[in-house]
């Protein structure tokens, strides 16, 4: 198991097992668990709760610890092919956030992620926490540049928006496109100049309180609703 990753929490890790998109080697779980019948023919051992949580590394581990093998990044070009929106996220640096960005991308029915192999997390433990397991379920990409990327998006006649406070257009105004890319910037500094540069549109979510902002995935879970709002399907 030297080469494994672990997940931890009970959404993660039956998430983890449907989607099979892991190998999934062993499972540690409280006595509690231990005939749980979503786990029928997965190696299971039980631990205590000190030994899950030091191999977790965190108390919130709901009384699970799974070893899988690494996540399945997708490329680029696959991502670009499925149907349906895409997130990318330039700058997103608060793992938490990225879960919770996955989870509001799996419900709106959005394709998969983008995010940039520096300065950006991967797809952690926390993020699988976070997202419930909705990452297991989504293409997740990570690029060498994310203006690279909404270029390509743009050349295989995707919208590209860019989510922007100044921005004079209202999201709830914009033509949405079902195979959207939505570009959401840092939790502090927003979308950088030449991503901003690189986007077809940039539109702001109106606010009336005193607290100019929104949390990360807040906002993305309105653009992102609003975009699929026409779908029948919902």
């Amino acid at each position: 198991m030297n080469d494994d990753e672990v997940i931890y929490g009970r959404n993660p890790v039956r998430e983890a097992l449907q989607a099979g998109r892991r190998t999934i080697d062993e499972i540690w779980v409280l006595a509690q668990l231990v005939d749980a019948d979503w786990l029928t023919g997965v190696p299971v051992k039980v631990r205590t709760k000190a030994e899950l949580g030091q191999m977790a590394g965190t108390s919130d581990h709901q009384g699970i610890v799974a070893f899988t093998s690494p996540y399945p990044y997708a490329s680029e070009r696959e991502l670009l092919a499925a149907p349906g929106p895409i997130v990318c996220l330039d700058g997103a640096q608060d793992p938490r956030n990225f879960g919770a960005i996955c989870r509001v991308a799996d419900a709106a029915g959005a394709v998969g992620i983008v995010t940039a192999r520096r300065g950006s997390p991967g797809v952690t433990a926390t993020v699988c926490k976070t997202s419930a397991g909705a990452v297991e379920h989504l293409l997740v990409a990570r690029v060498n540049s994310i203006a690279g990327f909404l270029s390509e998006a743009g050349d295989v006649g995707r919208l590209v928006v860019g989510a922007d406070p100044d921005a004079t257009t209202d999201y709830r105004t914009l033509a949405w496109q079902p195979d959207v890319v939505i570009v959401m910037g840092s939790e502090g500094a927003g979308l950088r100049p030449r991503v901003a540069a690189g986007c077809a549109q940039l539109v702001r979510i109106p606010m009336r309180g005193q607290v100019a902002s929104l949390n990360l995935s807040v906002a993305c879970a309105l653009l992102l609703f609003e975009a699929v709002r026409g779908d029948i399907s919902l």
